[in-house]
């Protein structure tokens, strides 16, 4: 649960009211019975008379004011509507989505003071929390320093990096300390499993690498967890759960609502924190769609989702944009492995399907209108994609029925320098890359202009977009296994960061 840096206002604990559907797919627990619980804070003792006009008077205001039931009223989060996450505060420039909150500071030098006297008597929560404040505390020292050391497969830019040190720290700092757990429940295929190759690569892969995965972060032990992961793949549930061309999204719902249900009766953990810190990963278009099947999890949990569109309940104060990454066999085509560094005839390309609301206008404009730009609906015989993105200086990059693309990393591939044409997508990353470092954003009114945008680019500039290209490159890349500083590890990053924003009662 976000919340602002300036406040100290202490997030309570709360209830799932849970879903009594049944779950088809998982084993069932027996039920217990729950109730609702809340914090109780102690605070500095007062004499008696004082502390009894001080209630008398809270009392009567209380009873006195228009909103009373609605203060105390315990209440489900409001409906899902597309408009209700937009209510957050703007992202930091601190370090992009993560606040780092001053109190953090303010905790880790009081419990720093007293480590001696109370370090045995700290709870299992609480030396979670103290690890996170000195994590935010390195981070923000890192920010400021002027030197960094770093290692060989890392290089500090500040032409690709908001902060460079900053992100090399919390780097190391998740290295470090984060852990997760991976909830057991569900069987093969919905659950533990998800496509490992085709568009969803990136989907399959992270349930994959989590789950079997020699990386160090996850654990057996729940109440060590930093985070905890629910495995079930929305791209295995559309295909065999959904019925083809009915259009009823409603059993992807129902099964993400039922398996919250179980977690949530079994477990301690969902409740403790209404699912801030869970988080489920998808790269289907329907996946935030999905998420509705529960309203904290849609509302609250992190969801890591490659339809990051801000217009359609995207948050990413708290939800992590995914890179959709289509690996047609599981592995990066030999063409793109090794980009040679030759002469580009082309200054524009792109081949795509006529669908969304910008496609359109780039066919309208550009498809066989100019010999620098080829742009194709359909790619003619005798032509090869990678090879025409290899021989393109940029790549157009727009976003089809849904915002992302995966045009995009096969483009970083490529080192075509990306034009991105979208509307309301959070780019991947964005907490720690300055994309503008690597790409080229266009909007969808200057799409007539484009030759002249792009003719505009310098020599110099050009060459500096392509150096961009080559240190991201790694960052988008699915390593088997996975390696420093990859695709699985620059996501798994992304979660730290919104756990590290978020702070626990």
């Amino acid at each position: 649960m976000p919340y602002d840096p300036e406040s100290t206002q202490v997030v309570p604990t709360g209830f799932i009211l849970t879903s009594t559907s049944l779950l088809r797919y998982l084993p069932q627990p027996k039920k217990k019975k729950t109730e609702t619980t809340m914090e109780v804070f102690h605070l500095p003792t007062t004499p008696p008379l004082l502390t009894s006009i001080a209630a008398a008077s809270i009392l009567l205001f209380l009873l006195l004011s228009d909103n009373y039931s609605d203060r105390f009223a315990t209440k489900s989060p409001p409906p899902l509507k597309s408009t209700h996450l937009h209510q957050f505060p703007p992202i930091s420039d601190r370090f992009r989505a993560v606040h780092l909150p001053e109190i953090s500071e303010e905790f880790l030098a009081h419990r720093l003071n007293l480590r001696k006297a109370m370090e045995t008597r700290l709870t299992r929560d609480e030396k979670l929390e103290l690890g996170l404040a000195r994590a935010r505390a390195e981070i923000r020292r890192a920010a400021k320093v002027s030197n960094l050391s770093t290692t060989v497969d890392y290089v500090p830019s500040f032409a690709v990096y908001h902060n460079p040190r900053a992100f090399f720290q919390s780097y190391v700092e998740m290295e470090r300390r984060f852990k997760v757990y991976v909830y057991p429940e569900g069987d093969l295929p919905l659950t533990h499993d998800g496509p490992c190759k085709n568009i969803y690569t990136v989907e399959g892969r992270f349930i994959h690498e989590m789950e079997h995965g020699a990386n160090g972060f996850r654990t057996a032990d729940p109440s060590g967890a930093h985070v905890f992961f629910m495995p079930f793949s929305v791209a295995w549930m559309v295909k065999y759960l959904y019925e083809y061309g009915s259009f009823d999204q409603t059993p992807l719902r129902v099964f993400v609502s039922d398996y919250v249900r179980v977690v949530s009766e079994k477990y301690p953990f969902w409740n403790k924190t209404t699912g801030a810190d869970h988080f489920i990963v998808s790269c289907h278009d329907w996946g935030p769609i999905a998420t509705e099947g529960n309203p904290f999890l849609y509302n609250t949990s992190i969801r890591v989702l490659c339809n990051a569109n801000s217009s359609e309940g995207f948050n990413p104060q708290k939800d992590v944009s995914l890179p959709e990454i289509h690996l047609y066999d599981g592995d990066i085509s030999p063409k793109l492995l090794s980009p040679p560094d030759t002469q580009r005839p082309h200054l524009g390309f792109f081949a795509g399907g006529n669908h969304g609301p910008i496609r359109p206008i780039i066919l309208k404009h550009w498809k066989d209108r100019d010999s620098d730009i080829r742009v194709y609906e359909y790619l003619p015989k005798g032509l090869d994609y990678y090879e025409l993105m290899l021989k393109s200086r940029f790549c157009l990059c727009p976003s089809g029925y849904e915002v992302a693309s995966p045009r995009i990393v096969e483009a970083i591939y490529a080192e075509c320098v990306p034009v991105i044409i979208s509307e309301k997508y959070v780019l991947p990353f964005s907490d720690v890359l300055r994309w503008e470092g690597f790409s080229i954003k266009v909007g969808v009114s200057e799409i007539p202009r484009l030759k002249e945008i792009l003719m505009g680019v310098s020599e110099a500039e050009y060459k500096r977009l392509k150096e961009g290209l080559r240190i991201v490159r790694n960052h988008f890349v699915l390593n088997r296994p996975a390696k420093r500083f990859d695709a699985f590890h620059m996501i798994l990053h992304s979660i730290w960061l919104r756990r590290l924003n978020v702070r626990l009662a």
